[in-house]
């Protein structure tokens, strides 16, 4: 049982991670200039250090996310962990709708799908090993 948690600690770690790697891609890329490849484009990126820093530490966070992730496969079989990668995007949805400065709205049918989502994961995960 305490092996099993520290597997579900770890593939949550994981899921996290990768849900905070999306969100600053995604403000990191909002606040880069549209460019062209040309000779300017270093410079360009140069001035926008910010927004770099964001998608460099969301690159970072997908590396971590990766390492929890492997941990968790040792302590968790894969039909149980596998699932789990599943409540990012509800998360994602959540956390862009949710915070003002990614300014995206919440639908009916999107809703709906976060909320199949996370059901069919707690079906999935809430059922003993033995059935």
């Amino acid at each position: 049982m305490k092996y099993a948690l520290r597997g579900y600690l770890l593939a949550g770690s994981s899921v996290l991670l990768t849900t905070l790697a999306q969100l600053t891609m995604k403000w990191g890329m909002i606040h880069l200039p549209h460019f062209a490849l040309s000779w300017f484009t270093s410079l360009i990126l140069l001035e926008n250090k910010a927004a770099l820093c964001l998608v460099g530490s969301g690159i970072a966070a997908y590396l971590l996310s990766m390492f929890c992730w492997l941990k968790a496969l040792h302590h968790l079989p894969l039909n149980r962990a596998y699932p789990l990668l599943s409540v990012s995007y509800a998360l994602v949805y959540l956390a862009t709708a949710l915070l003002p400065w990614y300014q995206e709205s919440l639908s009916f049918s999107q809703t709906l799908g976060v909320i199949l989502i996370t059901v069919g994961v707690w079906l999935i995960i809430s059922r003993t090993p033995e059935n």
